[in-house]
């Protein structure tokens, strides 16, 4: 099974979880972080490379996932990913390269995801 494949399916699967619990609080935090990533002051793009440079810095690999295919379904280009990558690694220090070859692995995925489609 492919990393994204295997990613989307156990997100979707726990979410729907989580959300099947009927939690107030738990759907607001949801809702807040959905409302985050919309169009503002800021575009949508931007938004999401800023989560992505966030996400590698606090070493969230799941975090880190979904801000790479939001940062694809953007048309985000790969030197637009490496830029951020060298951010986060510079805000982050040498403990964030693990998760940069697991963000360039991921990466590609998706580039070969979308080269198999057409």
């Amino acid at each position: 099974m492919s990393l994204v494949k295997e990613f989307n399916d156990y997100r979707s699967k726990m979410n729907d979880l989580i959300l099947s619990h009927d939690h107030l609080p738990m759907k607001r935090f949801f809702s807040l972080d959905h409302q985050m990533y919309q169009d503002g002051a800021l575009p949508v793009k931007t938004k999401e490379l800023l989560g992505l440079v966030a996400s590698m810095v606090l070493r969230c690999d799941d975090c880190i996932k979904y801000h790479l295919e939001k940062c694809h379904e953007l048309k985000t280009t790969t030197p637009e990913i490496y830029d951020v990558f060298a951010i986060a690694n510079m805000v982050g220090g040498s403990i964030c390269i693990p998760h940069t070859r697991r963000a360039a692995e991921y990466w590609e995925e998706l580039i070969q995801m979308e080269r198999t489609s057409e």
